[in-house]
């Protein structure tokens, strides 16, 4: 089965990309971030005429999370818990019956944090550590799930061309790294870096600055796996050929295929 997790930067704006994409890649499962569309502005047509089932969690002009998959969902859930005033669309998730059993899919759009002297940082914080319990409660019921999305973290320097130019950012703040170094050491994969160790891999590239052409990019959308997915792992890809499309998105797909 074929995984990918995408942030589309506004699905209408970058709909023709994205269905190119679909159609040349045919991801079975594919995880969505910032959509910035309505549940009811979500142009489903386009997506339901290849072939794929919606599950949406959407938000007006920013934010918005959507999981498309060829396999009917079982079940369906929007809310991560541990806060009930938190209005952002950030998470989705979803579960399907496959051939090994259950598995559960999340697609997820991680708070970016900047500036880290505003309230926007201890937010992106406490979200990262409601996160972490949710991961290790699927991680203590023993189901296989994959995680993908923009995780907004520069984990480690070699995960930034330019290191020292992101050493203000919120993405590459110590604390931001510790808390995703907390949720792989719950027992968490991180599926490209378990097949692609070496540095040079990036997701993102800025519309400013001639980023992409200077290759001046940073890894940041990850797809995260509990042990009973990881393993079941098979390749681990990043798709860079559509930051080079017209009218792109600033992220690239990530892609994994499991036998499941």
């Amino acid at each position: 089965m074929k995984i990918a997790t995408w942030n589309i930067n506004g699905v209408r704006a970058r709909l023709e990309g994205a269905v190119q994409w679909l159609r040349d890649a045919a991801p079975d499962i594919l995880c969505f971030q910032e959509i910035k569309s309505e549940d009811t502005n979500f142009p489903r047509e386009a997506f339901g005429d290849l072939g794929y089932n919606i599950a949406l969690n959407g938000q007006k002009g920013f934010n918005g999370v959507a999981i498309l998959s060829k396999v009917p969902f079982d079940e369906v859930s929007r809310t991560l818990p541990g806060d009930d005033s938190d209005s952002h669309a950030r998470f989705i998730e979803a579960v399907f019956s496959v051939r090994s059993g259950a598995l559960r899919v999340a697609s997820l759009y991680f708070p970016n944090g900047n500036p880290p002297n505003s309230d926007k940082f201890p937010y992106k914080l406490a979200w990262m550590e409601r996160f972490a319990a949710y991961a290790k409660a699927r991680l203590a019921a023993e189901e296989m799930v994959v995680m993908g999305g923009d995780y907004n973290v520069i984990a480690e320097p070699e995960d930034a061309r330019n290191p020292a130019a992101w050493v203000s950012d919120a993405l590459f703040q110590p604390e931001t790294r510790a808390a995703y170094r907390r949720l792989l050491n719950l027992g968490l994969t991180d599926a490209f870096r378990a097949c692609h160790g070496e540095p040079g891999h990036y997701t993102f590239w800025d519309y400013q600055a001639g980023a992409w052409q200077k290759n001046n990019g940073i890894l940041i959308d990850h797809i995260l796996l509990t042990p009973l997915a990881a393993d079941r792992l098979q390749t681990a890809s990043i798709d860079k050929r559509t930051r080079g499309w017209d009218k792109p998105s600033d992220h690239v797909p990530v892609v994994i295929e499991l036998d499941v």
